[in-house]
């Protein structure tokens, strides 16, 4: 991930168990009420996390299919992927969004 610090094994787990090719277009409505049970210091690490992902401009497809083996046909793609899990997790969005079929 470019000059960035290495993303933190817990947010690398949270991406690999939730967001996989498997459970990445599941949309039971569960995953922010799920990541909301954990403790605050875990959910600011996965926000952290994602904040770190989004700023790095060397992050693109390739490094999230190696993530979580889920295609991306593009960098613009995957940011506005990641900006709408961003603002489902932690903003107000309403619903979780599916990656691209």
């Amino acid at each position: 991930m470019g000059d960035e610090k290495p993303l933190d094994p817990h947010v690398r787990n949270f991406f690999r168990v939730y967001l996989d090719l498997e459970r990445g277009y599941e949309n039971t409505g569960h995953l922010r009420r799920t990541l909301l049970s954990f403790k605050d210091s875990y959910v600011d690490l996965i926000r952290t996390g994602f904040e770190q992902i989004m700023s790095d401009k060397d992050f693109g497809p390739a490094a999230y299919e190696d993530l979580t083996d889920v295609e991306f046909p593009d960098k613009e793609t995957l940011d506005a992927y990641l900006r709408d899990m961003y603002d489902y997790l932690f903003g107000d969005a309403p619903e979780q969004p599916m990656p691209p079929d």
